[in-house]
């Protein structure tokens, strides 16, 4: 990870997926969808059934990926997909299953 300078534009977003999205390939398909949209953070899955991810990138990435997460892969079947921007100051340089 490294420092964001200032005039830096990303968005950073911590996301959390609820439904049937653990077990169906969720945290897999996340990741190469990140990679082609080009977005960096990380993701996993929360005890409660739900994924959590952290998404950063420019806002039309983010948004993208937001879009990805409302569906997911097939098998998946998400009801609720909540996002609330995080403060950080920090840049990650790929996405990847945490």
């Amino acid at each position: 990870m490294k420092n964001l300078t200032s005039d830096h534009a990303l968005e950073t977003l911590d996301v959390r997926i609820t439904g049937r999205v653990q077990g169906v390939g969720f945290r897999a398909a996340a990741v190469r969808q990140a990679h082609l949209l080009g977005v960096t953070g990380w993701v996993r899955n929360n005890a409660d059934g739900s994924v959590q991810t952290l998404l950063q990138g420019e806002h039309d990435q983010v948004d993208r990926m937001l879009s990805w997460l409302l569906v997911g892969p097939p098998g998946a079947r998400v009801t609720e997909v909540d996002s609330q921007p995080q403060d950080t100051g920090r840049r990650y340089e790929h996405y990847e299953q945490i």
